[in-house]
């Protein structure tokens, strides 16, 4: 269901000025979470947020909805400096957010609807709209036939649908998504996946997803922030940083999503035969293919032993693993020629 276009409105812009949050302990030691964070994300973008335990990456969440202040720097939603602000200031920036958990947060006592009316009677909306906007919401999620169930009788992908209509339901220009769908089947995940990205082109809501999995920011992101010891390390598009990552954490995260150079062991498989090995990253402007004729009108033998490729942002990259067999001199023209245009390895033995 395509929710009424009266709710569709521009989403939250987010700009963070050198923002660093220290946490002091009972002991006087220190902790710096988020260490001089420059990031800005654009109104109707999804940036996702990317880092190993321990990065920051929930502070983060926690400063933007003003549930943590920051030590220094400006935090802006809306041009809106937060820092600073009275608690009842926030808490009218805070009827703009909405919050997806990762164990979902639902009233166990209340039914899929009740759950979901229930901000709206904190907001003090009267009995009848209510009961339109959790109908709206319920189709809206997939779950019009749940209406009357309690937690206890839906499955992880169900609680966490009503966890969107809930964070929906006033109408907010923003959703903070703290790890999502950790807690989720791979399946399940890209339902809600699938569903946050409707909820984003349907409504144009700002939506900001922090996660440790890179293939939900291949999945849903436009843009994403890698974060190590409280700094954001690299900033891109998704094509940008999966195609091109510039920082190892940002690497082995793409790794993770993408498996298209070998492991290990596949590797020493590679190495156990004759040939040369190479792994090429291929982008539009690579020249592999006319690399690799060259070569075989040269005598050189070219086969395909590894690779992927993937289509993001309408844009394809990956990498390709070729064994290479045939006059040594035609063998390194091959990989001069493609050292001039891509990024070309060898595999060493």
């Amino acid at each position: 269901m395509t929710l009424s276009t009266s709710q569709s409105r521009q989403g939250t812009a987010i700009e963070f000025r050198h923002v660093s949050k220290v946490f002091t302990t009972s002991g006087k030691e220190k902790t710096t979470a988020v260490d001089d964070v420059t990031l800005n994300v654009q109104p109707g973008e999804i940036l996702g947020v990317i880092g190993y335990s321990g990065a920051g990456k929930s502070t983060l969440v926690r400063l933007i909805n003003g549930l943590d202040t920051p030590t220094s720097g400006e935090l802006l939603l809306d041009g809106t400096n937060i820092v600073g602000l009275s608690e009842r200031q926030l808490r009218a920036i805070r009827s703009n957010i909405g919050m997806i958990f990762q164990q979902f947060n639902l009233f166990q006592s209340r039914t899929t609807a009740g759950n979901i009316e229930y901000p709206l009677k904190l907001a003090g909306m009267k009995s009848a709209e209510r009961k339109q906007r959790v109908t709206e919401l319920l189709e809206f999620v997939g779950l019009a036939d749940r209406h009357d169930h309690y937690p206890e009788q839906l499955s992880g992908g169900q609680k966490q649908r009503v966890g969107i209509a809930r964070a929906l339901a006033t109408k907010p220009k923003l959703l903070l998504a703290d790890e999502a769908t950790s807690a989720l089947d791979p399946e399940t995940t890209q339902d809600v996946l699938k569903l946050l990205r409707e909820v984003n082109r349907e409504l144009g809501i700002t939506i900001v997803v922090i996660t440790h999995e890179m293939e939900v920011v291949r999945s849903i992101a436009d843009s994403v922030a890698v974060m190590e010891n409280g700094k954001v390390i690299e900033h891109g598009s998704v094509y940008e940083v999966f195609s091109n990552p510039k920082t190892d954490v940002a690497a082995r995260f793409v790794a993770t999503s993408l498996r298209n150079t070998p492991d290990h062991v596949e590797t020493e498989d590679l190495l156990a035969h004759d040939g040369r090995l190479f792994t090429i990253n291929l982008t539009e402007n690579s020249g592999f293919f006319a690399a690799a004729a060259r070569a075989r009108e040269a005598g050189v033998e070219l086969s395909i032993v590894h690779g992927g490729v993937t289509t993001l942002q309408q844009r394809s990259f990956g990498k390709m693993t070729v064994r290479l067999h045939g006059p040594e001199t035609a063998v390194e023209e091959f990989y001069r020629s493609l050292e001039r245009s891509t990024d070309i390895q060898e595999i060493a033995r």
